[in-house]
């Protein structure tokens, strides 16, 4: 427990040192985590090579790495085209020699009664956030066998474990995430591969531009209750690519989700299904339906943060202004 709250401070000089001079392949670097993560390891002078669709923002986040004494490559990618992977991971090793984190990060959500989001978007969600990050782990593996070490990093969610009303498939694809590590880890383990370690990052609800760039069909702006900071979870991602475990809950509320949902899983289920229907339906304020970032990159949403918390908590003093 004590060594999961450590994991979330900013990384100390004993991390820094490891990390630098490794090469990271990030899935998923134009905003949130992988933004977040992809500054921080340029800061601590590690190779970064950056991987999403918004080519341009890419070379603003390789440019402050460059000038915080990292190295940055930007591949234009789309992680569900298996072609353009192979292509992020030849790039790779041919700039920096080998690969020594790999980081599925990229990721797109779904928000609203299952029965009314067209199949179209989910049918993305599915190959974004399953199928990239199978293709993706299977260049990382098949890189760290030949090097015979590497650490792959997926993005899997709370939601891993606890699945929350109205965000069913995204939620079918987290789960899915950490089936898929928890497979490789014992294949890995069973065929003598000590050196290669498979990582579950699990969030709880976080401050990033995904609920804007989700696609959502629920009537009201995206958001959940009690969000984290990002910089809790880049934190963890960083100092785990180089002591990594099998599975991080990243903070308390996430470590406190999962132990729930083992000890009462139903009890767990209905309360967070009653708290995602109060913020996403019963308070949110109004929003057209939206397909989001799903199909096409929004130019929207470029930073870590993205201010939610910010707007919720201006929408409820608005609330309570109007009652009085």
């Amino acid at each position: 427990m004590l060594l999961s709250s450590c994991a979330t401070s900013r990384p100390g000089t004993a991390v820094q040192r490891k990390v630098q001079g490794k090469t990271y392949v990030i899935v998923g670097a134009s905003s949130g985590f992988g933004r977040g993560m992809a500054e921080q390891l340029g800061a601590f002078k590690a190779n970064v090579v950056l991987a999403a669709r918004r080519t341009e923002l890419l070379e603003e986040i390789a440019t402050k790495i460059r000038a915080a004494g990292g190295t940055a490559l930007v591949v234009t990618t789309d992680i569900s085209k298996p072609e353009e992977v192979q292509r992020l991971a030849d790039a790779a090793v041919k700039q920096y020699g080998r690969v020594d984190v790999w980081v599925n990060d990229a990721g797109v959500g779904g928000i609203g009664r299952f029965w009314e989001i067209p199949l179209t978007d989910y049918s993305r969600l599915i190959d974004v956030n399953l199928k990239g990050v199978v293709y993706g782990s299977q260049l990382a593996i098949k890189l760290f066998q030949a090097q015979g070490r590497g650490a792959l990093m997926n993005l899997g969610s709370v939601e891993s474990h606890v699945p929350l009303a109205y965000h069913a498939v995204y939620a079918a694809t987290k789960g899915a995430i950490l089936n898929l590590d928890q497979a490789l880890n014992q294949e890995l383990r069973l065929q003598g591969y000590k050196n290669i370690e498979v990582v579950t990052i699990e969030p709880w609800a976080v401050d990033t531009p995904f609920w804007g760039h989700a696609a959502n069909y629920s009537g009201g702006t995206a958001r959940m209750a009690a969000m984290d900071p990002p910089s809790k979870v880049v934190n963890a991602m960083v100092r785990s690519s180089v002591r990594p475990r099998p599975e991080l809950p990243v903070g308390w509320k996430a470590r406190g989700a999962v132990t729930s949902h083992r000890i009462l899983p139903h009890f767990t289920e209905r309360l967070s299904g009653n708290i995602a229907h109060r913020y996403q339906i019963k308070t949110a304020p109004p929003l057209p339906p939206t397909p989001g970032s799903v199909h096409e990159p929004m130019p929207t949403g470029r930073g870590v943060d993205d201010g939610v918390r910010a707007r919720m908590k201006a929408e409820k003093r608005a609330r309570k202004q109007q009652k009085q």
